[in-house]
């Protein structure tokens, strides 16, 4: 049955689809016990928290945050300034690990010696599964080619009462929202795009494996208290525009950084006019500003949501909060800053190429890519993601292709369709929403991340340049394809789709047409979505889900290899200050080599590149050798390229970035780097922690850090510091010995300690220059230990 026929069958029926929860099929309700806040509890603790801050009122991120408190008084000691300043201990209520990070997560957590997890636990298989042909041929070459991993995270997820959806289930992020996101909810998920869930009205923070690891083990875990950024939104979205337009724009107003150490918040009565699923992708996307997360207040489309998910219980539950206050912000509360956005007046958007917020209006894009002298041609165009596969993005897009097909046209260039969940996937076949799209030439992928990580092989356009449209979350070179020549410019999938057909990057179609077979002009109408199914969901195949809340079952023995390429297990990070150290100087670090000095923009993808090495996750000597290696040397400007000033006649002077990290590891002498502003910005990706730790850095210096990356850094025994005076960053160059000085302060706990760095050039010269640091006292502890699995094991035992 078409889309169009859908519709008119549902509108002949009553209401409209649109915002009517009685026009959906009821789902039948889950047990959702484990998914349900404890909203009495929260709001008891909150009451406490509102006598310690003398009832000032909150914002909803306060709220969510500060009943999620595991001691208040010491988190609040004062009552003074709280946001950006203090170090909050808190307890998530669930943790969510997609596979690719979810064995270094594992690893980590096996070595801490539990027998279960301490909070509900969930493993999604979907970073893993290559895009070649097509959904069914992809999954089952991917199945066979990583079953030694999908082994060990099922048997390690029976082992510890994890749930464990099966390749093909779908993206964790989508996954997440349909079964596990509530309103109010605190939860962990190692991926930087975990904020996905923030569409649901709560706080889902992307973090590493580490971290993830507190929430699991039952240590709280610390976050240094974001400020609150308040959206205030008016209007409506009408014609083109989407909620993928109105994050596009976002981007670029707040730019990468713009959002670091911050939470947006979104409120206003143009919040109430979006669905549920159209926050989801506002919220995925503030990853792309730096955001911690992003949240919304509880509204009617997130209950008509839960319902249609088989939540209702929650949404009752929810329901019942809200009338307490407790899931909007109070009355005149105060944000650090607020921002107005009319959505009556955005128009759609398309942002890149190479960086998420490089924005440029639709209207504006053709005189764009004439005035940059790109090609004005499309190589391709994919829709989907984590970001953009809902059931209400696939029948706007559906619409576009009904109304192209009954005009008889069909794509231009490649068209790839990744839906997002398993769910998703069998309502849009049930809907005739997939063979809408295949009848204009579209190829629908597996259920998986797909081509918008990497995980997509590409025969056409090696190593020339060309321009994609993706209606993907991030854009960095080489992250689509593996060709840092393909420019992947971010748009909504309406957008993407209509260029399809057009195979033009000027192509607008609010205003432009195309010409028919019969020579006629064709213009696009501007589509519709259908935000809920109206025959309900459908789950598909129940196979790849997994059993609910299963119970630990010890006796399983977790799989891995003796002789395994894939996965190893984890040795513990030795203390730069214990005992069979070379370190003689109490709580300083010893003398440091400065392997490199960093130039510009370098993301998690720079530091640990995703794509084929994706295979070796779980395995840190294997992916170690991929360390850096597309980031820019500032000292001659090559790409992996660095210098040994040391080298013996047996050695080249230059090498690769990981070889001469090697060489550093093999002579037993600790190394630093120097970096530039924004250091590992993107994915949460410990990975591009762990590989220079594993290879001996003791510490980065950097012009300014991105917030997961820092902490991921912490958390692996590895100080980061900040250029005082960002000039510095020029002074220090590969080969200088770099010493710290008063480090033993800090550590011990002196007041206003702070560390400068004494820095001895290769030619002799000798200075000194400040530094900043972001450490607390918890995060001193993992220093000194050596990394906070080690402290952790050590308050256990």
């Amino acid at each position: 049955m078409s889309l169009t026929a859908i519709r008119r069958r549902s509108l002949a029926a009553g209401r409209g689809l649109r915002r009517s929860l009685a026009t959906h099929a009821q789902a039948y309700d889950k047990d959702c016990s484990s998914i349900t806040p404890p909203y009495t509890q929260l709001i008891e603790k909150l009451e406490h928290v509102r006598e310690l801050l003398n009832n000032r009122p909150l914002t909803l991120a306060e709220k969510i945050l500060y009943s999620h408190l595991n001691d208040p008084e010491k988190s609040l000691a004062g009552g003074g300034k709280i946001r950006g300043e203090s170090y909050l201990q808190l307890t998530p209520e669930r943790v969510a690990m997609q596979d690719a990070s979810a064995q270094m997560a594992l690893l980590q957590f096996m070595s801490a010696g539990l027998s279960r997890c301490a909070v509900p636990t969930s493993i999604h298989c979907d970073h893993l599964i290559q895009a070649v042909e097509g959904a069914d041929s992809d999954l089952q070459r991917s199945i066979v080619s990583n079953k030694e991993v999908f082994d060990f995270l099922e048997s390690a997820a029976r082992k510890y009462g994890i749930e464990f959806w099966r390749p093909g289930s779908g993206i964790i992020h989508q996954i997440v929202l349909e079964n596990y996101a509530a309103p109010g909810m605190l939860m962990l998920g190692t991926d930087s795009h975990t904020p996905n869930a923030g569409g649901l009205g709560m706080l889902a923070i992307g973090v590493g494996g580490a971290d993830a690891v507190d929430a699991m083990t039952g240590t709280p875990w610390e976050l240094k208290a974001p400020q609150v950024v308040g959206v205030h939104l008016t209007g409506q979205l009408s014609g083109w525009a989407t909620p993928k337009d109105l994050i596009l724009h976002l981007a670029g107003k707040l730019t990468v950084r713009g959002g670091t150490g911050r939470i947006l918040e979104y409120f206003g009565p143009g919040v109430f006019s979006q669905s549920c699923t159209g926050l989801a992708t506002v919220a995925n996307m503030g990853a792309e500003v730096g955001a911690t997360t992003s949240t919304f207040p509880y509204t009617p489309n997130m209950r008509a949501y839960l319902a249609a998910t088989g939540r209702a219980p929650v949404a009752r539950a929810a329901d019942e909060a809200a009338t307490k206050g407790f899931l909007s912000a109070d009355e005149k509360a105060e944000y650090d800053e607020v921002i107005e956005i009319n959505l009556s007046e955005l128009e759609p958007t398309i942002n890149g190429p190479f960086t998420p917020d490089l924005a440029t209006p639709l209207s504006k894009f053709g005189s764009f890519v004439k005035e940059q002298g790109w090609k004005d041609e499309l190589s391709a165009g994919l829709i989907g993601s984590c970001t953009n596969s809902s059931y209400e993005d696939m029948t706007r897009v559906a619409e576009i292709a009904e109304q192209a097909k009954a005009a008889g046209l069909s794509t231009k260039v490649p068209f790839l369709c990744t839906p997002g969940s398993e769910q998703i996937r069998a309502t849009m076949e049930r809907d005739g929403v997939t063979s809408s799209l295949q009848d204009v030439g579209a190829v629908v992928l597996a259920n998986a991340c797909g081509p918008c990580i990497g995980q997509w092989k590409r025969e056409d356009m090696k190593g020339e340049e060309n321009a994609i449209l993706t209606s993907f979350n991030r854009n960095f070179k080489s992250r689509n394809d593996g060709n840092r020549l393909t420019m992947n410019f971010l748009a909504s999938p309406t957008i993407v789709t209509a260029m399809a057909f057009s195979g033009k990057l000027s192509f607008n179609p609010m205003v432009d047409t195309l010409t028919l077979p019969s020579g006629e002009p064709f213009r696009f109408s501007p589509p519709t979505g259908q935000e809920l199914p109206s025959q309900g969901f459908t789950p598909g195949n129940i196979s790849f889900y997994p059993r609910p809340t299963p119970e630990p079952q010890p006796d399983t023995d977790v799989i891995i290899k003796e002789d395994s390429q894939r996965l190893e297990l984890l040795q513990p990070f030795p203390s730069h200050f214990g005992e069979g150290t070379t370190n003689k100087r109490g709580l300083e670090l010893p003398p440091l080599k400065v392997l490199m000095r960093v130039r510009g923009k370098c993301t998690t993808d720079h530091i640990s590149a995703a794509g084929p090495w994706l295979k070796y996750k779980g395995h840190l000597t294997n992916i170690s050798e991929n360390l850096l290696i597309t980031a820019v040397n500032d000292e001659g400007g090559d790409v992996n390229v660095a210098f040994d000033h040391d080298h013996d006649a047996s050695q080249p002077e230059s090498d690769t970035i990981p070889a001469i990290a090697k060489r550093l590891k093999s002579r037993g002498q600790p190394w630093t780097l120097v970096v530039d502003d924004n250091y590992g910005e993107g994915s949460a990706r410990e990975h591009a922690a762990l590989q220079p730790r594993f290879y001996g850095c003791a510490m980065i210096v950097a012009r300014s850090f991105a917030r997961i990356h820092e902490t991921n850094l912490k958390k692996q025994g590895v100080l980061p510091l900040w250029f005082t005076d960002k000039a510095d960053y020029a002074r220090i160059g590969s080969g200088d010995v770099v010493e710290t000085v008063g480090l033993t302060d800090l550590i011990q706990g002196k007041q206003n300690a702070a560390v400068s760095l004494k820095v001895t050039k290769r030619s002799g010269e000798v200075f000194e220059i400040p530094t900043k640091h972001t450490m607390s006292v918890d995060q001193l502890n993992w220093f000194r230990a050596g990394s906070a699995l080690n402290f952790i094991r050590s308050q256990m035992s």
